[in-house]
């Protein structure tokens, strides 16, 4: 996150729940727009938006979408798109301020799932009612290859510095 432009988004997926208000603290702290992984009633309890993945059950929806609701722009919602007809009726349904859309390109975190590659990523997005993120495989050395109809690039680890090793 230190390494972060302000303004970047960052997902908290996966964390321990202890470890939540430090990261929305530093994301506060740095500029950052934290996104809670599946859990809407942490995401409204730490001030921070509410990203829906694909394959996996969120708690906390209604809450979340209600306190949205309520006040417009405050809460940013991100809904994961994978390609598939389900996350663009997701979309549709939930009104969105992004999704993301993946995989473009091949990726290490998903071993073996077929790339949408660039010219395919495009036609679905100019289909789906929201701008979305290209997510997938990005690398610094793709970067050239992303649509210029994205609306930004998420990575899991592709942006990262690499992580020096030591001999085993």
């Amino acid at each position: 996150m230190a390494g972060l432009p302000r303004g970047a988004g960052v997902v908290a997926r996966g964390l321990a729940p202890g470890l939540l208000r430090p990261v929305a603290r530093l994301a506060r702290q740095r500029g950052l727009r934290l996104l809670v992984a599946g859990d809407g009633r942490a995401a409204l309890a730490l001030g921070a938006g509410l990203h829906l993945p694909d394959r996996r059950e969120s708690l906390g929806l209604l809450p979340f979408l209600l306190a949205r609701r309520a006040g417009p722009g405050h809460l940013i919602l991100a809904v994961a798109a994978h390609g598939g007809q389900r996350g663009a009726a997701r979309a549709r349904r939930l009104k969105p301020n992004c999704l993301f859309l993946s995989p473009l390109f091949p990726t290490q975190s998903h071993p073996g799932a077929p790339a949408l590659g660039p010219l395919h990523w495009a036609i679905l997005a100019r289909r789906l009612p929201a701008p979305c993120m290209a997510l997938g495989g990005i690398t610094p050395a793709r970067l050239g290859a992303v649509p210029p109809r994205a609306a930004g690039v998420a990575a899991i680890g592709g942006l990262a510095p690499p992580v020096a090793r030591l001999p085993q």
